[in-house]
């Protein structure tokens, strides 16, 4: 079988992985497809943590004996331990499959190489590498938590070809059209959290839900909010008053009013004290509280303060940048990141492994942030947004 039919089957179960879009936290996002002679003997996924691997899914729908000539196509390596399901490496050599192809290796140290090994030394034909990279970026936040044992904090931006998020006046409705829109939130959907800053809040009135087709579900909100303006109000946001209420959560200080802090909760608002030196919410008390709270990817829309303060602190793991194919050129008009004193190129903060889409009239870009060396961030941080 040549390599543009194995991509072919791969693609097919990588389709199949993305119909658990955003369930499967904290485990990956696994599609399986078993083929014969170009055609689909049984496919599967796995649907959701303590559930049916994607292989066994799969191959439970096989009845018949499987020939020596059928492939089994799975995204992700086959796990070899037991947890709260059997070894999956097991599964397929009992189900009488004889060729495997595999996308990625799994970057867990106890499967990472050896459930493709275990196969191997159990006779079985094992090819991997087939759509590795499409694969890989499938299971952004699970492989990010597995790697670094830290969630996967995430930023959005939408600006004009020129990094511009508003004209001068704040109008920011809409820079970027209907489709990268509905791609937002796809996203949405991906991450266990989305998060906005205090501003964000009181212009906008964000609702925060991922609204695709008819259907709107919503993630943990999260809304930074260093001196509880937010709670300062006459009326409380929409973000505290729908019918979701109960999963926002408010990140501020030990600075802000225990008066504000009762209200919320009064009102079903979660509130998280962290330990600041100053109204500015501190990003990695933040980033441990959410490992302590097994939330293991959050989505951060803005404002630009919110990001820039957390580009300045070399806080942020990754960048979704839509772009849309205008030009403001105005001085004035509100900048997507500010705050950094880049007198170097080599001071700039870069993205790697990124990837491109075409979205609508618009484009994506999005990858992992790289920072200047510790010496270069050190003095980029020169301002604080209060």
């Amino acid at each position: 079988m040549n390599r543009s039919e194995k991509e072919k089957w791969m693609g097919r179960a990588l389709e199949l992985a993305r119909q658990a879009w955003g369930e499967t936290h904290p485990n990956p996002m696994v599609g399986a497809v078993l083929v014969d002679y170009g055609q689909v003997l049984a496919e599967g996924c796995h649907r959701r943590a303590g559930e049916q691997h994607a292989e066994a899914e799969a191959l439970a729908q096989v009845s018949e004996p499987i020939s020596d000539t059928a492939v089994l196509y799975v995204t992700l390596e086959p796990c070899c331990t037991t947890g709260r399901t059997g070894p999956c490496t097991e599964v397929i050599r009992d189900s009488g499959v004889r060729n495997v192809v595999v996308g990625a290796l799994d970057p867990n140290p106890e499967h990472n190489g050896r459930g493709v090994a275990w196969l191997k030394e159990h006779g079985l034909q094992v090819e991997s590498g087939i759509l590795q990279e499409e694969c890989e970026d499938l299971n952004l936040i699970f492989n990010h938590l597995i790697n670094t044992g830290q969630p996967l904090i995430a930023g959005k931006m939408a600006t004009t070809l020129d990094g511009k998020i508003a004209c001068r006046t704040g109008q920011s409705k809409w820079i970027t059209g209907e489709i990268a829109r509905e791609d937002v939130m796809r996203w949405r959907r991906l991450f266990p959290a989305v998060a906005v800053g205090t501003g964000t809040v009181l212009s906008d009135q964000p609702r925060l839900t991922s609204r695709l087709g008819d259907r709107e579900w919503c993630p943990v909100r999260m809304v930074f909010d260093g001196m509880l303006r937010t709670a300062n109000q006459r009326e409380f946001p929409r973000l505290y008053t729908d019918e979701f209420r109960e999963r926002t959560i408010v990140v501020t200080t030990e600075l802000a009013g225990t008066g504000y802090v009762r209200r919320l909760e009064r009102e079903g608002i979660r509130v998280w004290v962290l330990s600041a030196e100053n109204s500015l919410v501190s990003y990695q008390s933040f980033r441990d509280r959410c490992s302590q709270e097994e939330i293991d990817g959050v989505f951060i829309e803005g404002g630009s303060q919110l990001l820039s303060g957390m580009i300045q602190h070399a806080a942020l793991d990754y960048l979704f940048v839509y772009q849309a194919p205008i030009l403001f050129g105005d001085d004035k008009a509100k900048a997507s990141v500010r705050g950094l004193r880049t007198e170097r190129i080599d001071q700039a903060v870069r993205l790697r492994n990124t990837r491109h889409a075409v979205v609508g009239d618009d484009r994506l870009i999005r990858g992992f942030v790289k920072y200047p060396s510790s010496m270069q961030v050190d003095e980029l941080l020169f301002s604080h947004f209060k």
